[in-house]
């Protein structure tokens, strides 16, 4: 059980540090702007995509939240790395950057998958 418990804290604070932290120092650099705008959003979808991303890793890290709350959150995040994989692969056509947020959905799972394992760790005990 030790071991689900590191893959989960490492594995969510990757997603923390990367979709969390990362997007609320950066968001509003030039690169950043560039970003949404190269990918034909407008930037206020930039903005609000890091309030939803903060909000969500909070959700996540948070261990008094509530299982159903973090299943939204988990979700968010699924949608989140697919949908930037797609728009990438539009825009730019196959590339580093479609597989990029595919790394982490992979990572995400993992630490889906291993919150899960826990929650039934707990509830049998």
């Amino acid at each position: 059980m030790k071991s689900t418990k590191i893959i989960f804290w490492i594995t969510t604070i990757i997603i923390f540090l990367f979709e969390g932290v990362m997007p609320a120092f950066t968001s509003q650099t030039e690169l950043a702007k560039e970003g949404i705008r190269h990918l034909g959003y407008p930037e206020y979808f930039g903005n609000a995509l890091v309030v939803f991303k903060i909000v969500g890793v909070l959700l996540l890290v948070i261990p008094t939240i509530p299982n159903r709350v973090k299943e939204w959150a988990y979700a968010g995040f699924a949608f989140d790395f697919i949908f930037a994989s797609i728009s990438h692969c539009a825009v730019d056509g196959i590339g580093f950057q479609v597989f990029f947020p595919l790394i982490f959905l992979v990572i995400l799972i993992l630490s889906y998958t291993s919150y899960h394992k826990l929650l039934n760790y707990k509830s049998s005990n």
